[in-house]
């Protein structure tokens, strides 16, 4: 195929590229077959890859603590249900040691959002030529199965949790509330522009900020899985040192993907308390 990679330079290019589908400035559609070709797409093409394997890992999900739910025991419970139990737990007590209000909605949102967050970081450890060359194979240019890898991605989770947000600002302070509370602080009154643009700005930020954290290190994080991988086409040493760092670099990967998944969690949790406080 002509989206085969022939150098080193082609293959991190290659597996770092989205399967996207979009229309060309011809005015065809399909799937773009390089970068150029995803970028002539422009806003409203879609990285077909990052809704699949997102989708489904959120199904996945949803089947499995449903699964358990419906077969839970009150006496001894097998691995499984040990598992979820144990999650579930560990999600309602940072629920409770980070937000001080009641809403039936917090506690369900902080589970999804840390088991799908870790689901999408997970597939990170999974080596990374499989996928694309079984997708190779049967005539698809590109894939990543790595969903949090994909700004569109992350940006998408943070914004969501941005609308919660708003929402939860206008119904708990009301509209004059939110908008003294953006106005009128932390300087005093009559200097109400300041403050606007101050706390505007640092509005706007948290997603921003949500998103590109979580984003930034599953793709850096991705690329060191790449470079590794590099090593096995070199001489027999250098395969044998990829093998050491890509099984040492999977031990304390786990440990990242983690991580960002309760740092995702914790923090939408704390910008819905920030939401529900009234600030004097």
């Amino acid at each position: 195929m002509s989206t085969e990679p022939h150098s080193s330079g082609e293959y991190i290019k290659h597996h770092l590229q989205n399967l996207t589908y979009g229309q060309l400035p011809d005015g065809t559609w399909s799937f773009a077959h390089g970068a150029a070709e995803a970028k002539a797409m422009g806003f409203w093409a879609i990285n077909v890859d990052s809704m699949l394997f997102s989708i489904g890992l959120g199904l996945i999900f949803l089947w499995l603590f449903r699964m358990v739910a419906k077969k839970a025991t009150t006496g001894i419970p097998g691995g499984v249900q040990n598992f979820v139990e144990w999650i579930i737990e560990f999600v309602d007590g940072s629920v409770r040691g980070s937000f001080s209000y009641q809403n039936a909605l917090v506690a369900p949102l902080a589970l999804t959002v840390f088991m799908w967050v870790f689901l999408m970081n997970l597939m990170d450890l999974f080596p990374v030529d499989w996928f694309p060359a079984i997708a190779t194979a049967a005539g698809v240019p590109h894939l990543k199965i790595v969903p949090s890898t994909d700004p569109n991605v992350t940006f998408g989770l943070s914004l969501s949790v941005f609308l919660l947000v708003l929402f939860y600002s206008f119904k708990m302070k009301g509209g004059g509330g939110f908008f003294s509370e953006l106005a009128f602080q932390p300087f005093p009154k009559f200097l109400f522009p300041v403050n606007l643009l101050l706390e505007g700005v640092g509005l706007i930020a948290k997603p921003i900020s949500l998103s590109l954290r979580l984003f930034g290190n599953m793709y850096a994080g991705e690329m060191i899985f790449i470079l590794i991988a590099l090593m096995f086409g070199g001489s027999w040493l250098l395969a044998l040192a990829g093998g050491v760092l890509q099984w040492a670099w999977a031990v304390f990967h786990i440990l990242i993907i983690t991580l960002q998944a309760f740092i995702f969690m914790i923090l939408t949790i704390v910008y819905l308390d920030m939401a529900h406080t009234e600030h004097h």
